[in-house]
């Protein structure tokens, strides 16, 4: 039935409609149907994938890239974790570009085919995704062929301007990306800037920070001290998992909200864990 569901929200978009939107001279984001896909670099220089949303979508996550690269491959995909909707198309994209995949230590089992996450929470409510979320796919992936593990220092390879942060919570090995140079965020599923469990966010996206996707968070104590990270460093920018990307002062005041009051605004009343 996940495959059929998959199989199905994959028809909805063509290729015309593959085309990344820059955010700034070398930053670029491609939103799909479930996530988002971060394209890091200038159209002239080395960049790097962030993130490559649900199976069966790199057709259109290569035409996003050529559009704005031309025949000119990343150096890497970097994967914030492993969720089918940031992986999916992670070992196809591998494979045709032939580079690495770098994850967190602590997400390798999850695409190494040694561990699978906890299936989907349909009670923590909030719209038809959380629903959904008991088909979407939890057993791990196989990219035991091109995975490597990031460097434990907080740097990326191939983006020396860039560090990486830890942010569990959604999953043990959740990384957060950012630059200190301009305060930009790539938050992963840290954070989301539209209501992650809701069907009709996909399509009548409104722009507010709200906490990581509940069906598929697994320690909420690790989610809410990750939020508390990201509101410190008072990023400019966040392009999130989930939603449109947001900047300015009321982004920086709903994110502290969120770190502030994380118990109540982000944590389901009901939920089965």
């Amino acid at each position: 039935m996940d495959r059929e569901f998959l199989d199905q929200i994959n028809n909805d978009h063509d290729l015309d409609h593959a085309i990344a939107e820059e955010i700034s001279d070398d930053i670029a984001y491609y939103r799909t149907i479930l996530s988002n896909v971060v394209m890091i670099g200038a159209p002239d220089e080395d960049w790097v994938l962030v993130d490559t949303s649900i199976r069966k979508y790199h057709e259109r996550i290569l035409h996003a890239c050529e559009k704005r690269y031309g025949n000119k491959p990343p150096k890497a995909i970097l994967l914030t974790h492993g969720h089918f909707d940031h992986v999916g198309s992670a070992k196809k994209l591998a494979e045709y570009w032939n580079i690495p995949i770098y994850v967190h230590e602590n997400e390798l089992d999850y695409v190494t085919g040694e561990k699978s996450y906890p299936p989907g929470d349909p009670t923590v409510g909030g719209g038809m995704i959380s629903l959904l979320s008991t088909i979407f796919p939890t057993k791990p992936e196989h990219l035991e062929k091109w995975v490597k593990v990031l460097p434990n220092d907080g740097s990326i390879p191939f983006l020396k301007d860039w560090r990486y942060i830890e942010t569990p919570g959604h999953t043990p090995g959740h990384i957060s990306l950012f630059r200190d140079s301009d305060s930009c965020l790539i938050a992963g599923d840290a954070v989301s800037t539209e209501k992650p469990e809701s069907s009709w966010a996909i399509f009548f996206p409104l722009q507010h920070i709200y906490g990581p996707p509940a069906y598929f968070t697994e320690d909420w104590m690790k989610a809410e001290e990750s939020v508390k990270t990201l509101a410190q460093l008072k990023p400019a920018n966040i392009i999130a998992g989930h939603g449109l990307p947001m900047h300015g002062e009321k982004m920086q005041e709903e994110l502290q909200h969120l770190a502030d009051h994380f118990i109540d605004q982000a944590i389901p009343k009901h939920k089965r864990h």
